[in-house]
This record gives structure tokens, C-alpha cells and sequence, in this order.
């Protein structure tokens, strides 16, 4: 009896068994339902394309087979760098109808296949520059509706249409106004005015000075500075490495007002003119490499020097001093053979205050600026081999400094004031007219100077800070153009020192500040 239940018992496990693993085998040998692709919840989402709808952000869970990805009223405003880069087959990319403002200037890397983009009817002002290089294939842009202002952001937009292979829709200028309505694609190149300039804190000297004067000693550039405060004319030397002025040597002046360098037959001189003490020429010993006094200027005829001007004559070299005392004289010096002799007494007890050498038309000419008269203009004469006066600038009752310069083929006279407005004259042949007129209460320094063919004045004052005008050739006036924190400046200089252009102002009450001229392209 046992054996026979047995037996029918393991029939019945065996065919158990055997359903079971048919069961099994039916299972694996089935194919199982396809995954549903990742979707944010603000999307409609097919195994290559999503379109999406208030979105808050660029939606990142998207399957990255995706080749078009639309987005309509999102909720954000800005467009970031890298914002596609994780859906590298991009290739249809639209961004319509939405309220972007700022787009990052990487905004659109990584997307290698983007062939269409749509950034149409949205609030965009400007465009990153090159925004659209890194897509080398787009072949299709529409920026239509947006308010673009067509300023010097936009100059790269207008140069990238006109070389471009792709299609670009249509598009206006919102502003400015005289641009607005005006198709980007027709704009000319020539009306974007995006280069400009400006003058940058460089260096600090720290210490007042009065005067400045660079020049060139065997092929290296050194400035020399008046410093009465320091009982010394210091010499800088320019650094090419650091591209900094460092200090170089002293030359004691207890009174120095001007320390005017001179370079005679490949000597150096240093004219040191004192308020008091008297003044003297020293020169500049090669071999033990220090400045050596040389000899004395003529104590009663210069007095009280207040400026120096050094020029050359039909190959001799001479310099003047411009005498500010009521007994001494404004008067000349030649150099002859190893020294500097007196040549010339020009202008007795008038209280000069500066000197302007002008070499125009062949006629070298000296002009002499005073605090108690109208400044005189000197004539060279050939025959004579002195100076003759030739005339007054009778519009100018006094004037502090006198500077010129020439724009194209017209001359004209720089003349600062202490008390009134400063003058701009131009020279029309037989004598001088007034152009313009600048506020200038307490000036005592006025520089014309030009950089890389822009003109500009710096006019100092006692009582307000430094200001930078720029010449506007087509009105032939200057225009002003920045304001520098230098208060009392006693003079301007500019200096060229290698790629650097600067414009050094030493100041009476404070340090010595060096400017940089930088210019600056709006539309990079």
C-alpha cells in the first residue's frame, strides 16, 4: 500500500514541476513594455522632442535624445551660460514668446547640431557679442519682436549679418531714436561712433612738485620735478620691465620753481631756477654718475624765475627765463662752446609769468605771459640773431601760462587766468581772435596736448578739481570730457613712455598723480 501512493505522489510534484518551468519560459522568452522617457511635469515630452509651458528654469530631466525642445511663457527672464549643453542634439531650439531679457554670453555652447533658433517676440535690448559663433551649423534665426537698442553693443550683430550664411528674419531698431525703425541688417557701419577714451589713475608720486619735464638721455626716458618741499630737483627714470617711474638722483634746490633739462652735444644740463638762493646749470658727469654745478645764473638780472622755456635756433641752442619780480627781467641764454651765456634782455619789470616757444612758418617767435600786462609776442630776427617784440595779444588783459597748438593749418593761443575766464585764440594772419572762452577761476596751468591724433586741454584750478577737454573738429572748439581729482596743479605734462601714454599733474598741495590715456571700444 505504501508503494503505490507513493509513486502517484511524485507523478503529481513532476507535473507541478513541469507547468512551473513552462510558466518560466513563457515569462523570459517575453518582451517587456517600453519605458516612458523622463518629463518635467511643465512639459509634453516624445522620445525627441518637449514642448514646455511656464517652466521656471531651462527643464534639465529631458531625454537626452531631444532634437527640439520649445518653450513658451516661461517664468524666468534670463537665459545662463551653458543653459542647453546638456542636450547635445539640439537642433531645433525655440525660445518665442517669452519675457527673456538677459541671455548669458555662453548661453548656446555645447549645441553642435542646432540648426533653428527662435528667440522671437521677447524683451531682448542687446545680444552678447558673438553669441551666435559657437553654432556653426544654424542655418535659421528669427529675433524678430524684440526692442533692440542699436548702440555700439549691437555693432557686432550688424558686421556678423553681413558675413553670415544663415537666415536671419528681418529685424528693428527700437532705439536710439535716430535708428529706430531702422532694419539692423541696413544699418551702416560708419554711423557707430564706439571708440572712446579715458584717463586712468596710473601712478602716485608721493610728493608735491611744481613743475615737470620729460626727456631722453642716452636712449632712456627720465623725468625731472621741482620740489620745493623737498629742497630738490629729483630725476625719475622710466622702468621698462616694471613700467613704473622710479627715483634715479637729487640735485639740491631749496627754492626750486623749475628744473629744466637740457641735452647740448650729447650732455645733459639741468637748468635748477630758485626763488631764492639764486640759480644755476648743472651737469651730468658720466663717469663718477652724478650731477655736477656747472655755473650761476646772473642773479640780478633773473630774481625771481617763474619759468623756463629751452629751444634751438637755426642749430643754437638757447633757454629762457621768465622773471616774476618787479626788478629783474625776462632774458635769454645761448650756449656756446661750455656754457650758457647771457644773450638777450627781453621783458624788464612786468611780472612775467610764462614762456612759449613757437616755431610756425619758418618764424620762430617767443610769447611772453604776465600777470600785470597783455602777454608781448617776440619775433626772431635773422639779421639781428635776437628777438624783436612784434606785438601785443590785447584780448587777454593778463594771463598766468600761455601754450599753443595747431589744428590742421590754423594756430591758436592757450591762455589761462587766475581771475576771469581762460581764452582760446586763433591766429587769423595779422592777429589773434578769440574762439572760446572757459570757466577757469584760479587757474594757474593750462596744457594743449594731443594722443594718437585726439586733441585735448587740461585746465587746472586752485579751487575746484582738474578739467580734461577734448578738441571737436568739427566745431573747432574744445568740449569738455573728464573730470581728475588734482587740485592746485602747477603744470600738465604728457609723457610718452612706450605703449603707455600719460599725462603727469604735480600739485602744489598734494601728491604727484600720473594718468593713463586708455582707449576703450564700447562694442567689444
Amino acid at each position: 500500500m505504501a508503494g503505490p501512493r507513493a509513486g502517484r505522489g511524485s507523478g503529481l510534484g513532476l507535473l507541478a514541476l513541469s507547468a512551473l518551468g513552462c510558466c518560466l519560459m513563457l515569462q523570459v522568452g517575453a518582451k517587456r513594455p517600453p519605458k516612458t522617457p523622463p518629463c518635467p511635469p511643465s512639459c509634453s515630452c516624445t522620445r525627441d522632442t518637449a514642448f514646455c509651458v511656464d517652466s521656471k528654469a531651462v527643464p534639465r530631466n529631458l531625454p537626452s535624445e531631444v532634437i527640439s525642445l520649445t518653450l513658451v511663457n516661461a517664468a524666468f527672464s534670463e537665459i545662463q551660460d551653458g543653459a542647453f549643453s546638456h542636450l547635445p542634439l539640439l537642433q531645433f531650439l525655440l525660445l518665442n514668446s517669452n519675457k527673456f531679457t538677459l541671455i548669458g554670453d555662453n548661453a548656446f555652447t555645447g549645441l553642435p547640431h542646432l540648426q533653428y533658433l527662435s528667440l522671437a517676440n521677447n524683451n531682448l535690448q542687446t545680444l552678447p557679442r558673438d553669441i551666435f559663433r559657437p553654432l556653426d551649423i544654424l542655418s535659421d534665426l528669427d529675433l524678430r519682436g524684440n526692442s533692440l537698442n542699436c548702440d555700439c553693443k549691437v555693432k557686432w550683430l550688424v558686421e556678423w549679418l553681413a558675413h553670415t550664411n544663415t537666415t536671419v528674419a528681418p529685424i528693428y531698431c527700437a532705439s536710439p531714436p535716430r535708428f529706430q525703425e531702422h532694419k539692423v541688417q541696413d544699418l551702416p557701419l560708419r554711423e557707430f561712433d564706439c571708440i572712446t577714451t579715458d584717463f586712468v589713475l596710473y601712478q602716485t608720486l608721493p610728493f608735491p612738485a611744481v613743475s615737470a619735464e620729460p626727456f631722453l638721455y642716452s636712449s632712456d626716458l627720465y623725468l625731472a620735478l621741482a620740489q620745493p618741499g623737498a629742497s630738490a630737483c629729483s630725476v625719475l627714470k622710466w622702468d621698462y620691465v616694471e613700467r613704473q617711474l622710479r627715483d634715479y638722483d637729487r640735485i639740491p634746490a631749496p627754492s626750486a620753481v623749475h628744473c629744466k633739462p637740457m641735452v647740448v652735444d650729447s650732455q645733459l644740463y639741468v637748468i635748477v631756477a630758485q626763488l631764492f638762493g639764486g640759480s644755476y646749470i648743472y651737469h651730468w658727469d658720466p663717469n663718477t654718475t652724478r650731477f655736477t654745478k656747472l655755473q650761476d645764473i646772473d642773479p640780478q638780472r633773473v630774481r625771481k624765475p617763474n619759468d623756463l622755456e629751452a629751444f634751438r635756433i637755426d642749430g643754437d641752442w638757447y633757454f629762457a627765463v621768465a622773471d616774476s619780480s618787479k626788478a629783474g627781467a625776462t632774458s635769454l641764454y645761448r650756449w656756446h662752446q661750455n656754457g650758457f651765456y647771457s644773450h638777450q634782455a627781453l621783458h624788464a619789470w612786468h611780472r612775467d609769468t610764462d614762456l612759449e616757444f613757437v616755431d610756425g612758418e619758418g618764424k620762430p617767435r617767443l610769447i611772453v605771459s604776465s600777470s600785470s600786462q597783455a602777454p608781448v609776442i617776440y619775433q626772431w630776427s635773422r639779421t639781428q640773431k635776437q628777438f624783436v617784440a612784434q606785438g601785443e595779444v590785447s584780448q587777454v588783459p593778463d594771463a598766468q601760462a600761455v601754450k599753443h597748438f595747431r589744428a590742421g593749418r590754423d594756430s591758436y593761443l592757450c591762455l589761462s587766468r587766475y581771475i576771469g575766464d581762460s581764452k582760446i585764440l586763433r591766429w587769423e594772419g595779422t592777429r589773434f581772435s578769440e574762439v572760446q572762452a572757459l570757466p577757469s577761476r584760479g587757474s594757474l596751468a593750462m596744457q594743449p596736448f594731443l594722443v594718437g591724433g585726439r586733441r585735448y586741454l587740461a585746465l587746472g584750478s586752485d579751487f575746484s578739481f582738474t578739467q580734461i577737454y577734448q578738441w571737436d573738429e568739427g566745431r573747432q572748439k574744445f568740449v569738455r570730457f573728464q573730470e581728475l581729482a588734482v587740485q592746485a596743479p602747477r603744470a600738465f605734462c604728457y609723457m610718452p613712455a612706450g605703449d603707455a601714454q600719460l599725462l603727469l599733474a604735480p600739485s602744489f598741495k598734494g601728491q604727484t598723480l600720473v594718468y593713463r590715456h586708455v582707449v576703450v571700444d564700447l562694442s567689444a
